[in-house]
């Protein structure tokens, strides 16, 4: 696969004007509670809006960040993006099969072991049977938990979970990959492999869409950085001038 030019490459993400709340329950002690039961009051509870009239859009082949602090609504625009969310308010668009590493070991069952989750991922990734047979030895490989495959998952540390994750996701044939804080689990040497692995896949013309508080990791592999603050974009542009941004109070 060749990155598509300027001149002919499509939006693969679009997010249209996209708005999503929250309901935040007030802490109430048990006498307000039962008194409120009694009274056949309902319990209120506050609406806490995470994005606000969020709009942009991401090439196909680009490779973009999506920075902010804890609780700005970054890692909420990644969900609405894979499908995990829908918004509120406004469209999210995608074009292309789209594989997602939104939480360790998400889409892992606890009591099958790391072959069966393996297939289990692949088909939820929208991989074939067929597919992930020819493909799994390299996803097992690339994991380097060989030894543990056989093992149920709900014995594996967050650090195996990851490493079989990530590895499944980057062997299907994908358009656009979600990546979100997951390599900052494991250690060094294979934190240094997955970089290499979407340093490859970017070159390939990979649309991708990374959440990092890594601002070494995000200048690697992203020309692009969309700054978040309190679910609302204040920056869109330059990964050097959006890490500017970002360190701004």
């Amino acid at each position: 696969m060749t990155r598509p030019t300027s001149a002919t490459a499509q939006p693969a993400i679009v997010l249209n004007h996209v708005s999503k709340w929250f309901n935040k329950r007030s802490t109430r002690s048990f006498k307000e509670t039962f008194i409120n039961w009694v009274k056949r009051e309902p319990v209120r509870s506050q609406q806490f809006q995470a994005l606000k009239d969020v709009s942009f859009s991401i090439a196909e082949g680009e490779s973009v960040a999506v920075m902010g602090l804890n609780g700005s609504g970054k890692s909420t625009t990644l969900k609405m993006v894979s499908g995990v969310m829908q918004p509120d308010g406004g469209e999210v668009l995608t074009r292309g099969r789209v594989a997602g590493l939104i939480e360790v070991g998400a889409g892992f069952h606890p009591d099958l072991t790391g072959r069966e989750n393996v297939f289990l991922n692949a088909a939820i990734l929208g991989m074939s049977e067929k597919e992930t047979k020819d493909r799994f030895d390299e996803i097992v490989e690339f994991s380097g938990i060989g030894e543990f495959i056989d093992q149920e998952v709900k014995h594996y540390s967050s650090g195996m979970f990851m490493r079989l994750a990530f590895s499944v996701a980057i062997h299907v044939e994908l358009d656009v990959l979600l990546v979100d804080e997951v390599l900052s689990v494991g250690d060094a040497p294979f934190r240094a492999k997955c970089n290499a692995k979407l340093k490859e896949m970017a070159q390939e013309g990979i649309t991708m869409m990374i959440v990092s508080h890594s601002a070494g990791q995000v200048k690697e592999l992203c020309t692009r950085g969309i700054v978040i603050r309190k679910g609302e974009v204040i920056f869109d542009g330059a990964i050097d001038a959006a890490l500017e941004v970002l360190e701004q109070k």
